[in-house]
């Protein structure tokens, strides 16, 4: 593996023992799928464990933490903390469909300096640290090159945008969609009212990858519109979907 910084080493090591229980969990869904009860409460149980391996791991450091299922972990480190999504795809876990991430930033005086996106099914690892690049598999990566709209895709939920002529592709994981980005298998993405920690990670891995996204206010957590792409065709795109 590339040089990477210390907490960024412990952000991959927490994702890939988090990811061991994740990975467990997500065979049984297909026997939930049949029962009475149904997957749900399952699936919440699962993103606790996982969030709590995570906590476990990364309270090796002594940073506040913010996450999806528990909210804001205070503690005296207040500027450098965690921003942390258990399970992002949880609908896609749900229904037995393996497409969902694990999604880790650390974030040091409102600037975020490491990111990494865990697909645990597929085995694949994307990461970023400021001004040191995007890897995927200890590859680097880049964004699309590509300037054509219609060469082009784009992950999106569709959600008020249905008068726009673009090819799009609900995944139904953010976070995944932003590496996508990154590494070119999408030339970009836009949604609506997501989360810091459905984006913080892919935001990071987004621009150190020649990417561009739109601004995002970190110190909110909720109701985030995204727009990124290439620096390419980002004023096109922006410019498309400024109303979106």
């Amino acid at each position: 593996m590339n040089s990477i910084s210390p907490n960024l080493n412990l952000m991959i090591k927490a994702c890939e023992k988090a990811s061991k229980v994740l990975i467990r969990d997500f065979g049984e869904i297909e026997n939930l799928q049949v029962s009475k009860k149904g997957p749900k409460d399952f699936v919440t149980n699962a993103d606790k464990k996982v969030e709590k391996i995570l906590i476990s791991e990364l309270s090796k450091k002594n940073y506040s933490i913010i996450s999806e299922e528990i909210g804001l972990i205070k503690n005296e480190n207040k500027n450098n903390f965690w921003i942390i999504d258990p399970i992002d795809g949880t609908t896609n876990f749900l229904h037995g469909i393996p497409h969902f991430c694990i999604s880790i930033a650390f974030v040091s005086n409102n600037e975020i300096l490491s990111g990494v996106i865990f697909d645990p099914i597929k085995n694949e690892v994307f990461f970023a640290e400021k001004n040191a690049g995007s890897f995927f598999n200890n590859q680097r990566i880049r964004v699309s090159r590509k300037r054509s709209f219609d060469e082009c895709l784009f992950g999106s939920n569709q959600d008020g945008i249905k008068n726009i002529e673009l090819n799009t592709r609900i995944s139904g994981s953010a976070a995944l969609d932003l590496a996508y980005v990154a590494s070119g298998r999408l030339d970009g993405f836009f949604q609506k009212n997501l989360n810091i920690w459905d984006i913080a990670a892919g935001m990071l891995l987004l621009t150190e990858a020649g990417g561009r996204i739109s601004f995002i206010d970190m110190k909110k957590t909720k109701n985030h519109s995204v727009i990124a792409s290439s620096e390419i065709i980002y004023p096109e795109l922006n410019k498309l979907l400024a109303n979106f």
